[in-house]
């Protein structure tokens, strides 16, 4: 099969061990990334902390870094901040290749899409949109997508690769062609997280033990920023009416919500609460082993939702908004988790409790089926 480039903004600790996966596979797959600003470390603005990823992202697989000519440059500058006019011409001088672009959110996404064409490369986009979410923007807003993605940019896309259920269908919806599109799941690494699980879930009592948490509560796991899109507050709402007298909760991350979260852990007088402040890739591994089950309660903004992707591996039950995009796919109700409406917290609460009479057990079969082996499987047949 033809080289594949992958075009990204940065450095991504998802993406990363895919290449890596796929140059093992002896697929040769390379990454031109648009910004090298996070890789020695950075201020999360979200996190609100500085983030230094402590897995290997710069390694196993062939990578270029374009200078950034944007007047403005930086990841977080919006449509704009990325200026690598660099790449075009590094695309008329590369071997014909498959080259995917991971959405159209920046200028530069959109050159290469059309320069890539032009040079005679196999384009593909790897967008997240879901169309639940979609739908919610306004009539116009919709109709301009239309002109400007159908009518145009789609037009030099050979191939769409969807993430999931609602990402097809937001594919379909701006006129994609059902031979167009291609399933390539977003995917965390399987093997590495499931090789944590089992190591560390027989020692889970010695795991709570050296964390300061208590050994015979159940312990429910939320991973995230702490911020308006992740709805943190839900998740402290729906542990104060939860009826549970041995419960505990613990939150991963941190974030510019986290003022008000210990107010109103205070003002309630909720007990057995735990923020931990950002926990890294290596550690986050800890917490999936001594949980009894995890939330994600995000709105409108969450694409997908990859934490979702590594408590699944450990076998733990879940419980998701309806608002992720990862919902549609990864819940099967009663099997390995539940489904609430985004933002009732009365039904999050009971969810809860119903998720911990699970015992999560289908969960890794569940997310098998999303793994670096699917993606790869799946490009072949480009």
């Amino acid at each position: 099969m033809k080289k594949i480039i992958f075009i990204n903004s940065h450095p991504i600790q998802y993406f990363a061990p895919l290449y890596k996966y796929m140059n093992q596979q002896s697929v040769t797959t390379s990454c031109w990334y648009c910004s090298d600003e996070t890789v020695q470390g950075h201020r999360d603005r979200e996190f609100n902390t500085t983030v230094a990823w402590d897995i290997p992202i710069l390694e196993g697989y062939p990578f270029r870094f374009f200078k950034n000519y944007s007047w403005k440059a930086s990841l977080y500058n919006g449509f704009f901040g990325l200026f690598n006019p660099g790449m075009i011409g590094a695309l008329f001088r590369e071997q014909k290749s498959t080259v995917i672009v991971h959405g159209w959110s920046k200028f530069t996404y959109v050159l290469v899409i059309i320069a890539a064409r032009m040079a005679g490369h196999t384009v593909c986009i790897r967008g997240e949109s879901p169309l639940n979410q979609e739908l919610l923007k306004s009539k116009l807003n919709r109709l301009l997508k239309r002109i400007v993605l159908k009518d145009f940019l789609f037009q030099f896309v050979q191939k769409f690769l969807y993430i999931g259920a609602q990402n097809k269908a937001f594919y379909e919806y701006y006129g994609v062609r059902k031979h167009q599109l291609i399933f390539v799941p977003y995917a965390v690494d399987n093997d590495r997280f499931q090789e944590a699980a089992r190591r560390l879930i027989p020692i889970k009592q010695a795991l709570r033990f050296s964390l300061g948490l208590p050994a015979d509560a159940s312990i429910i796991l939320f991973s995230a920023k702490f911020i308006q899109k992740k709805r943190p507050l839900d998740l402290l709402a729906a542990y104060e009416k939860l009826q549970m007298s041995n419960k505990c909760l613990v939150m991963v991350g941190d974030g510019e919500l986290r003022p008000e979260m210990e107010s109103f852990m205070k003002d309630k007088g909720l007990k057995r609460v735990y923020l931990t402040g950002f926990i890294n890739q290596t550690e986050i591994v800890k917490y999936y082993a001594l949980a009894d089950v995890f939330v994600l309660c995000s709105e409108a903004g969450e694409t997908w939702g990859l934490s979702i992707n590594e408590a699944m591996n450990f076998d733990l039950p879940v419980v998701v908004s309806s608002m992720s995009g990862a919902s549609f796919d990864l819940i099967e109700e009663g099997r390995n988790g539940y489904v609430f409406n985004t933002g009732d917290v009365h039904q999050l609460s009971v969810k809860i409790a119903e998720a911990l009479q699970l015992n999560g057990l289908d969960g890794r079969v569940i997310v098998d089926r999303y793994s670096y082996k699917t993606i790869l499987e799946n490009l072949k047949t480009i």
